[in-house]
């Protein structure tokens, strides 16, 4: 599918937030490809590390499970860094503010050197102000999702529906406990995407599509978006408003 490239180079960045085994992973991989652009996936968790000191497999093991790495990196910053903190302990939001800091900053170097595409890590919400990076989650029906991780990753039936599960699990605390949201909040994103029936290619074509067509639109005053735009008022009253009653 042509894509305009002249467009699409005024976006900065793409996101990607995925329920686990619906190929969301593998469709960033193919952005990239056909795009040229750069894939932070486990960069991030890389230079978070090198950020608060810790090693990347410390990292790993806490990756996007919300209040238990935030606790686990603040207590290695105030061994590093006690100037940073006071004796008593801090509270979890005051936790989890230092944390949200310290991935902001990562995430929005990656964003300063432009044309990446960012997979999870809350960066839907932490980049949800900018016109110029475009949304998207891709979702599928729980069996299918239990089909793809049983054939990617050579799990039984019943092991690949509880790692669904835990991966599920640990993507929504970590939003809800970052962020106070939930991944599966549709006003979060551009566009989702059910992967159910549409093939891996043809979710990478509509994702290029609506990026284009998003940086089309950049030029707009913020006014003028929205479901209304280019649309007149009803030419009669729709049937479904009832008059007031006395």
């Amino acid at each position: 599918m042509p894509e305009n490239h002249a467009e699409i180079a005024q976006m900065r960045a793409i996101t990607i937030s995925r329920e686990y085994g619906s190929g969301g992973g593998e469709v960033a991989q193919r952005l990239a490809h056909r795009l040229g652009w750069e894939l932070v996936d486990h960069e991030i968790l890389i230079r978070v590390a090198q950020e608060l000191n810790i090693t990347e497999l410390e990292a790993e093991e806490h990756d996007e499970r919300g209040e238990s790495l935030v606790n686990y990196l603040i207590n290695s910053m105030r061994v590093l860094q006690p100037a940073m903190f006071t004796l008593e302990p801090q509270p979890v939001l005051t936790n989890t503010r230092v944390y949200r800091e310290a991935l902001t900053k990562v995430v929005e170097a990656a964003i300063a050197r432009g044309h990446v595409i960012i997979v999870g890590r809350g960066s839907q919400v932490l980049l949800a102000g900018r016109r110029d990076v475009f949304h998207v989650r891709i979702v599928a029906p729980f069996d299918l999702r239990v089909q793809y991780v049983m054939q990617r990753e050579g799990l039984g039936k019943g092991d690949a529906e509880a790692r669904i599960q835990m991966k599920d699990h640990d993507r929504e605390r970590y939003l809800q406990t970052q962020y106070r949201r939930n991944p599966d909040d549709p006003a979060l994103y551009d566009l989702v995407i059910n992967s159910g029936i549409l093939d891996l290619d043809t979710v990478t074509d509509l994702i290029t599509l609506g990026v284009e067509r998003k940086a089309k639109r950049l030029h707009i005053p913020t006014n003028e978006l929205g479901p209304k735009a280019g649309l007149t008022r009803y030419p009669g009253q729709p049937g479904d408003i009832r008059p007031p009653t006395s």
